[in-house]
Parts: C-alpha cells; sequence; structure tokens
C-alpha cells in the first residue's frame, strides 16, 4: 500500500488513531479528521516515514465535509482508502431519550457516513477502499442504545448498498462490527456490567484497538480486492 491515501474519520484516538498508525506502517499517506487536531497523533505519524494531513470538520455536518474535500485536493490527488470510523455514543432507555440524544447519535455516526462517503467518493479511485465502522450492537441491539444500534445497523445497510453501486469500479465496500474493545467507549461502562458482558465473550476479555486496525489494513490490501458488502465481526466470539 505504499504510495496511497488514507483517510480517516475519528482518526486522532482509540480506533481511529490506531488504524491511522496500521495504515501508515504499510506505507500509506494518512488524512485524519477529527472535531480537533491532534499534534500527538500527527507526530507519531510522521515518524513512519509518509506524509500525514489533519483537517478538522464536524462530519455531521454536510457543508463541512464540502470544504473538507476541497483542503484534501489541494494537497491529494486521490483517496484510495476511505474509513469511516467517527462514532459517538449517547446511552438511555427508548423511554428516557430525548430527541436530542437521538438525532445526534444518528447524524454524527450514520448521516455523517453519507456525507464523508458522498463527498470523497469522487476522489476514490478504480480498486479503492471503503471501510465503514459498524458494531455488534447493529447487528444484536443493545440495552439502552436504541439510537446506537440503529445507526450502526443502517450503516450496514449502507454498505451492502454502496457495494452494489460501486463493485463496476472494482472499489469494494465493507463493514467491521467491533464488540467490546478497550477504548474510551468501554472506559464508560460500570466495571460489574463490564464483567458481566466480559462473561458473555467465548475468549473472556476484551478486544484491543489493534485487533480492529489489523483488519483494516487487510480489508485495504490487495489480499482482499475480491471482499465487498461483508460485514466482518471482530469481538472475541461473542455471544448474540
Amino acid at each position: 500500500m505504499k504510495g496511497k491515501t488514507a483517510l480517516i474519520t475519528g482518526g486522532s484516538r482509540g480506533i481511529g488513531k490506531a488504524i491511522a498508525l496500521r495504515l501508515a506502517k504499510e506505507g500509506c499517506n494518512i488524512i485524519l479528521n477529527d472535531r480537533q487536531s491532534n499534534e500527538e497523533t500527527i507526530a507519531e505519524i510522521k515518524k513512519l516515514g509518509v506524509q500525514v494531513m489533519s483537517v478538522p470538520a464536524d462530519v455531521s455536518k454536510f457543508e463541512d465535509i464540502q470544504k473538507m474535500v476541497e483542503e484534501i485536493k489541494l494537497k491529494f490527488p486521490k483517496v484510495d482508502i476511505l474509513v469511516n470510523n467517527a462514532g459517538i455514543t449517547q446511552d438511555r432507555t427508548l423511554r428516557k431519550m430525548t430527541p436530542e440524544e437521538w438525532n445526534s447519535v444518528i447524524s454524527v455516526n450514520l448521516t455523517s457516513v453519507y456525507n464523508v462517503t458522498h463527498c470523497v467518493l469522487p476522489l476514490i479511485p478504480e480498486g479503492g477502499r471503503i471501510i465503514n465502522m459498524a458494531s455488534i450492537a447493529g447487528i444484536s441491539g443493545n440495552f439502552g442504545q436504541c439510537n446506537y444500534s440503529a445507526s450502526k445497523a443502517g450503516i450496514i445497510g449502507f454498505t451492502k448498498a454502496l457495494a452494489k453501486e460501486v463493485g463496476k469500479n472494482k472499489i469494494t465496500v465493507n463493514a467491521i462490527a467491533p464488540g467490546l474493545i478497550k477504548s474510551p467507549m468501554t472506559d464508560k461502562i460500570p466495571v460489574m456490567m463490564l464483567e458481566q458482558m466480559i462473561e458473555l465473550i467465548a475468549m473472556k476479555e476484551l478486544g484491543a484497538i489493534e485487533d480492529v486496525a489489523n483488519l483494516v489494513a487487510f480489508l485495504a490490501s490487495d489480499q482482499a480486492r475480491y471482499i465487498s458488502a461483508e460485514v466482518i465481526r471482530v469481538d472475541g466470539g461473542m455471544a448474540l
């Protein structure tokens, strides 16, 4: 993948940062998107000998993404790999969930995937890769996460439909469905609840952000050229 360019949304920390570093190790130039620039992440990527560009933007706002793409075009003529990773949680049972909590999660997690993919698609060449971050919550649902589960299920449907649209251009579109991955999101889960959830995992442990990043690197490579419209779970054998 040396010399290719990858755009990662939500790429300055957590899973997004791990993906950026993993692709940089493969020789990819990296475009980081997040609400704010992260100089520490940028410095780490630069040490790997690739070009790096940070373009802060709110992925839930179409106009922000249009401006972001115009900035990208000034430095990179194409985006070979798009990773739609940005996401948030606003957990609450549906009975207590406010319209703001519903709309913010749907906007950042799902509408952003349309915004970014729609605007970046003209820059993706034949043989490009689009990788969307779903979740096991989008497959099986999670208590107190109707908004999050709906957004991730939407990403799965989006992935399968888009794969049929762009396949003629040899562009693959796949989704990754992480389970319990050690990250800032899982750090918010109460300890007792987390222990109960770990008992549902066949491997009896949380996954690492690198487990997700390694799968992204594979799906972005030529080795995965004939894999498209798939949803791949990274969950240690978590029971549905």
